[in-house]
């Protein structure tokens, strides 16, 4: 098992200020403490398969800003596809978690595999380290390891959004996933622990 942790989604990110970079700093530390263990129970074992995940989640949270959708929620009103189906479900099951989980369908589907009812409770599935084992059953569900071990972020991001959109960012957070891996495990070859610090300053 590769030790990704908080420090790795922190290498992985963006750096933000002020409120955001609050709001990044507590979802990156509550998923941290649980990154290693949640992922390799669904199988993201390898560089290239924990990597893809954490370039996708990174793109659609925002940078770990926010497990939660930014719009209102009002556009998914009435999407039958969804399971939308009662006045106000568009505002009620908008995209939350780091993959985004949206429309009452995808919220009752989900919470059933988990053992919750989201449908019920759906502001739960915004919660850190909920919205991580959610992310990896959506993961699972679409088997979006096969186009990880391809390094295909092409095919990955279609499966993850239905189109190609933001590629460029998710291609740049997926390499800096690499990147943060590839040094974890350089240390873990030579027998030492990697440190705690050392995060490289990155712009948007």
């Amino acid at each position: 098992m590769i030790p990704v942790d908080a420090q790795t989604l922190r290498e992985v990110a963006p750096t933000f200020s002020g409120e955001a970079a609050e709001r990044q700093n507590a979802i990156i530390t509550e998923v941290g403490e649980v990154l290693a263990a949640t992922l390799a129970g669904y199988g993201l074992q390898t560089r290239l398969r924990i990597a893809h995940f954490l370039g996708q989640v990174c793109h659609e949270s925002a940078g770990f800003r926010t497990t939660e959708e930014f719009a209102s929620g009002e556009r998914y009103e009435g999407r039958r596809d969804l399971g939308n189906t009662r006045a106000g479900d568009g505002r009620r099951y908008k995209g939350r978690g780091l993959l985004q989980l949206t429309g009452r369908a995808n919220y009752r589907e989900y919470g059933q595999k988990l053992g919750l009812d989201l449908e019920a409770d759906a502001e739960r599935a915004a919660e850190p380290v909920l919205s991580l084992r959610i992310a990896c059953e959506y993961w699972k569900k679409r088997r979006i390891n096969t186009p990880c071990d391809q390094d295909d972020v092409v095919k990955v991001t279609k499966l993850v959004n239905g189109g190609t959109n933001g590629l460029a960012d998710r291609r740049t957070s997926t390499g800096r996933a690499k990147s943060a891996i590839a040094r974890i495990e350089g240390f873990r070859l030579a027998g030492e622990a990697p440190p705690a610090s050392g995060r490289p300053v990155l712009r948007r």
